[in-house]
């Protein structure tokens, strides 16, 4: 069967201000730890992948804000 994604409205703010701050998406996420870290080497080596993986974080992680 296929995986049912359901988005909260706050995943979609998430998903907006990781366009802009992409490393505080994923400190909201997956708290502080490695993820954050790796976020913003991605990000201030390039913005894209650190957008993307935001996005990814925000996508793979379960729960609210």
């Amino acid at each position: 069967m296929a995986r049912k994604v359901v988005s909260s409205s706050s995943d979609v703010l998430l998903y907006f201000l990781a366009i802009f701050i992409p490393p505080l998406t994923v400190f909201f996420k997956r708290g502080c730890g490695a993820d954050v870290l790796i976020n913003i080497c991605l990000w201030i080596l390039a913005w894209i992948p650190g957008v993307i993986h935001a996005w990814w974080i925000i996508s793979k992680s379960e729960g609210a804000m």
